[in-house]
Formats: C-alpha cells, structure tokens, sequence
C-alpha cells in the first residue's frame, strides 16, 4: 500500500487537471491537504467525514476510497 504522501500527490494531479471551481477539483484538493497533512489513511478518513459541504465530502469521500484501493 502506498503511504499518504504518495496518495496526497496522485490526488493533487487530479486536482490539477479538473476544471477551475468545479466540485471535482474542490474534493480533490481537499483529499491532497488531508493526506499531506495526516500520519495515515485512517485518520485522513476521519478527517474527510467531517468535510463540508455535503456534496464536496461525498466526492472527497468516493476519490479517497478509489486512491486508497489502488
């Protein structure tokens, strides 16, 4: 398994390449500072569950799971 920081950079091209203001890019960047920011995938997890709003931590929550399952 890969470690956050190398997850927090695949999440950061994903950011990167989604559209300026768009919900995808705003989940994205948001996972890229959760891992970078956290010691595992279990506290990031944690830390994305109470992510706002509601539509944004639900596309967080689903590229968290698709990245950490790679």
């Amino acid at each position: 398994m890969r470690d956050n920081l190398d997850l927090a950079a695949n999440a950061q091209q994903l950011a990167d390449a989604a559209p300026a203001g768009s919900i995808d890019r705003a989940a994205a960047k948001s996972v890229a500072i959760t891992l970078a920011t956290t010691r595992d995938v279990t506290q990031a997890r944690q830390t994305l569950d109470g992510l706002s709003p509601a539509d944004v931590r639900q596309a967080a929550l689903a590229l968290f799971d698709r990245l950490s399952a790679s």
